[in-house]
């Protein structure tokens, strides 16, 4: 594996998984309290974007590390609109 390709995984790696943080204590809490989906949403929708640009130029590690932060984003705003739901009821 050469070093472009190295490099790639652990940033993809990196800049992937820096939004489970939020989606982990949302669900450990059970509340939306303090979370705002919009920045999961619009970053979710533009990683999209970089999954279609992975796929143009035949990139491995950037179609495989923005579609599980599309799904990693679009599962906050979805836990987000599940648990305002559940508070609104409440």
């Amino acid at each position: 594996m050469e070093i472009a390709q190295i490099i790639g995984f652990v940033a993809g790696s990196g800049t992937t998984f820096a939004a489970l943080p939020d989606l982990i204590a949302m669900l450990k809490r059970r509340s939306s309290v303090g979370m705002n989906p919009r920045m999961a949403a619009i970053t979710g929708t533009f990683q999209i974007l970089w999954v279609i640009y992975g796929v143009l130029i035949g990139s491995t590690n950037i179609i495989m590390w923005n579609v599980i932060a599309v799904m990693t984003n679009y599962l906050t705003v979805g836990a987000y609109m599940y648990f305002r739901g559940q508070e609104a009821r409440s």
